[in-house]
């Protein structure tokens, strides 16, 4: 039996909702081989982060070498990547290896606009990541500090993806969950042709790792052999489900429901 290999290079949450948790329970759930390299260590629940201690960039390389040379990879989806030294570091594996199907969600600005890495780290993710990406997954405070655009409408939402396009990514997805009109719409740009992929509005306050979630979910089904844009239609399908059975856990945010293929209850 050949079982398709998936590898996550992210921070750890330790509220088990966003991460390289989010990241594994995704992959088990697409019934992918998760494999994990660290690339932080967080001190987080559902009401914030309390603290955040780095791995050094060579051991995060060590750990992708690691499993790329004896498990092998099908998918690669980067997150949390923290700074300029892991970044650079990450490019490297990627030029070198290489990384194949590497989905890039640059956990830059939080869903509430707060920036979470500093500039040197946006530059080399600008510069040295992103150029090697197959796709690359911003929301819409990371698709205005990538483009240099407001972004308020979907128009500005083409607008912001062609610009990101021109840094080398081969295709770019912008997630419109924060927009003010037409939110839970997303535009794909692949080079040349537009989608536009709406979903249905889940009306919850628990959406703590969505954006890991749907990344994650996209380097699953790429790891299965499935076409970009396939694999994203099904990765909004499943992140719209686990919306729908989100969590209310804890005293603030929770998770979204990564489990809910086993609550037998709906296909989603």
């Amino acid at each position: 039996m050949t079982i398709a290999r998936a590898l996550t290079i992210a921070g750890s949450d330790s509220g088990g909702g966003a991460g390289l948790q989010a990241d594994l329970r995704t992959f088990a759930f697409h019934k992918v081989h998760g494999m994990s390299a660290v690339t932080c260590l967080t001190a987080q629940n559902t009401l914030g982060v309390q603290g955040v201690m780095p791995v050094e960039p060579d051991f995060v390389a060590l750990q992708v070498e690691a499993v790329a040379g004896d498990i092998g990879l099908d998918a690669v989806k980067t997150g949390m990547l923290l700074n300029a030294g892991i970044i650079a570091r990450v490019a490297r594996l990627a030029a070198e290896l290489p990384l194949p199907n590497l989905v890039v969600d640059p956990v830059m600005v939080s869903r509430t606009g707060v920036q979470l890495i500093d500039d040197d780290a946006v530059v080399a993710l600008k510069n040295k990541l992103l150029p090697l990406a197959m796709l690359v997954t911003p929301n819409l405070h990371e698709a205005r500090l990538l483009s240099g655009i407001a972004i308020e409408t979907v128009a500005d939402m083409q607008t912001a993806a062609r610009r990101i396009a021109a840094l080398g990514a081969r295709s770019v997805l912008i997630k419109g969950g924060a927009l003010a009109v037409g939110r839970g719409t997303d535009i794909w740009y692949d080079g040349g042709a537009w989608v536009v992929l709406k979903g249905d509005t889940i009306d919850t306050p628990h959406t703590h790792g969505t954006g890991c979630t749907l990344a994650a979910a996209i380097a699953a089904n790429l790891a299965l052999g499935l076409p970009l844009r396939e694999a994203i239609v099904r990765a909004k399908a499943y992140v719209t489900a686990a919306l729908r059975r989100s969590l209310a856990i804890g005293r603030g945010q929770g998770p979204v429901g990564h489990f809910w293929p086993l609550l037998g209850d709906a296909d989603g």
